[in-house]
């Protein structure tokens, strides 16, 4: 044989794989269709944000966390309703993935030289009821070094393995076929790819310049999902959400394409849960993009005012920050919105200063270079937004700005194919709630959702500005930024047991087969279930993959 071990994918769960394997003395080899430059996959794209429970950042801040309300906030966001069927093991990861966030996750990722923000995040903060969807209290820890930094001890480990000659890689190598033997997945066959030099993210070319076959007593596969395939997303989108968008923005690479999802079937696995997916409704057009179609999500705080298509205020819970898939039902579902795909912020200056933040380890430099003083220069100290932001605000497609909300709401008709919004309506809504701001009380939710961030230091500080008139002057000038759909995450995929073994359609372990990562919908087929709590799709990655490599090292002679 080749290896102990294939490793299909050389994105955050598959490093981590290796890195289990390698430690316990097996010889993998790691195949990928991308070349050397993109080791570490969408991960190394991220935020770098990670769901934690209970920690000493948490208490510093004040926050009272523990496993029993993170249990209660992830069952009531996940909705899980087909327990005898599809669910069965999601619900056992799910339970696995809190004890695993309350328990040992921080210092096992500390044991790797991962360190965090001495601010949490307080993301998705739900749908306004106890007992459903949403973070109760802040959990979003932010890794020093962003998705970069979660990436960096697991990328310099496979290079270890590799010096120390346990691990070889195998890129520009696209998997065919899983190579199945008497019932059990014994390797893979697929196309060599032509060498291709481009950089990290950056679409590759396609051409077949040969073709290969590797063997060994087990295969990972640890691929991703389907978030750069729109046709997949549209395919497989839920009636629930209402018409899948005719136009939506990409927030992965384009080797994100869903192929071996496909491919693991064929080879016995059972694919569960593919309505389910993750999509953001405040996405941007990069305006220096890297893949095709490349999207940047705003990471918006409390404040600036959402509007829909036709210039209306969106309903509560869709409010920044509050309930990503709510808001997107009612953007797909309410009749005469479901022909747009599109939807509004309008704020002021003073808000972007501090509430804008975008995802992605580029466009937050300082803390992917782990520089504390530009840090605390940008998002502290300074009086204005991060550099990036302010990018965007100059050069992006989707940003408009004025002195006055007339001119606003004029600029803004300008980017659309026909004149949808009124300003008189516009301004009747904002002053509505400017009126709201003159005590620390009122009716307005997103106003009391306000005041309720800013008595969390870590919002007051960092990521909530004093309530205040969005048409103050001395607060403007005055923002409209256009938002669309971006894809994101597959939240389904291959249904695996606790041990990430990949299972057939009757339940029983695939011999040789294991599955981790988005791949595996974070472990279990979807362990999510129908909502995600925010900073758990890196974390799905650390403890599927790790799972699958320590199992796959366990049966491998």
């Amino acid at each position: 044989m080749d290896a102990d071990v294939i490793v299909v994918g050389a994105g955050l769960a598959g490093l981590v794989a290796v890195h289990e394997l390698t430690a316990a003395g097996k010889k993998v080899v790691l195949v990928d269709q991308e070349n050397a430059a993109n080791l570490g996959g969408q991960a190394f794209w991220s935020f770098g944000g990670l769901f934690l429970v209970g920690t000493p950042e948490q208490r510093r801040l004040g926050v009272k966390d523990s496993f029993e309300l993170a249990w209660s906030d992830w069952t009531g966001s996940a909705g899980f309703d087909r327990l005898d069927d599809e669910d069965a093991w999601a619900v056992a990861w799910a339970r696995a993935y809190v004890e695993f966030a309350a328990g040992e996750k921080r210092s096992w990722l500390a044991g790797h030289g991962v360190t965090f923000l001495p601010t949490v995040g307080w993301a998705e903060r739900g749908g306004l009821r106890a007992g459903g969807h949403g973070n109760s209290v802040p959990r979003f820890h932010i890794a020093w070094g962003t998705g970069t930094g979660v990436v960096e001890p697991f990328a310099r480990s496979a290079h270890r393995a590799a010096a120390a000659g346990l691990l070889r890689f195998h890129h520009r190598h696209r998997v065919d076929e899983l190579v199945v033997t008497g019932g059990a997945v014994t390797g893979v066959r697929g196309t060599v790819l032509a060498d291709d030099d481009s950089p990290r993210g950056v679409a590759s070319n396609r051409d077949a310049v040969g073709a290969f076959e590797l063997s060994a007593q087990a295969v990972i596969v640890t691929t991703g999902g389907i978030g750069a395939d729109h046709d997949l997303v549209r395919r497989h989108w839920p009636e629930r959400l209402g018409r899948p968008p005719a136009h939506m923005v990409t927030g992965v690479p384009a080797y994100v394409d869903g192929r071996m999802l496909g491919i693991a079937e064929d080879a016995g696995a059972r694919l569960v849960n593919r309505d389910r997916m993750w999509h953001y409704t405040e996405g941007l057009h990069n305006w220096d993009p890297i893949w095709p179609g490349h999207g940047i999500r705003i990471l918006p705080g409390p404040s600036p005012l959402w509007f829909d298509a036709l210039g209306r205020r969106l309903p509560e819970p869709c409010l920044p920050g509050y309930d990503t898939l709510g808001t997107l039902k009612h953007l797909r579902t309410t009749p005469d919105l479901a022909g747009y795909d599109h939807s509004w912020f309008i704020l002021n200056q003073r808000i972007i200063a501090k509430e804008f933040a975008l995802s992605g380890s580029e466009q937050n430099p300082d803390i992917t270079a782990k520089d504390r003083r530009a840090f605390l220069r940008s998002r502290v100290l300074g009086k204005g937004a991060p550099a990036p932001v302010e990018a965007f605000k100059r050069n992006g497609a989707d940003f408009v700005v004025a002195a006055t909300l007339e001119e606003l709401v004029a600029r803004m008709n300008g980017l659309t194919d026909e004149p949808l919004l009124d300003a008189a309506a516009v301004r009747a809504q904002i002053e509505a709630r400017d009126l709201q701001v003159a005590h620390p009380y009122g009716k307005d939710v997103q106003v009391q959702g306000i005041h309720n961030a800013r008595r969390y230091v870590g919002d007051r500080l960092g990521r909530a500005v004093p309530p205040h008139r969005i048409l103050d002057p001395a607060a403007g000038p005055l923002i409209g930024v256009k938002l669309h759909v971006l894809t994101r995450k597959t939240l389904g995929g291959i249904q695996t047991d606790l041990d990430s073994r990949a299972l057939d359609r009757d339940g029983r372990p695939v011999p040789g087969l294991y599955a981790a990562g988005e791949v595996a919908g974070f472990g279990g087929g979807g362990v999510h279930g129908y909502n995600a709590l925010e900073g758990t799709f890196l974390g799905g990655c650390l403890l599927s993959g790790r799972a699958a490599g320590r199992a796959a090292a366990r049966q491998t002679a």
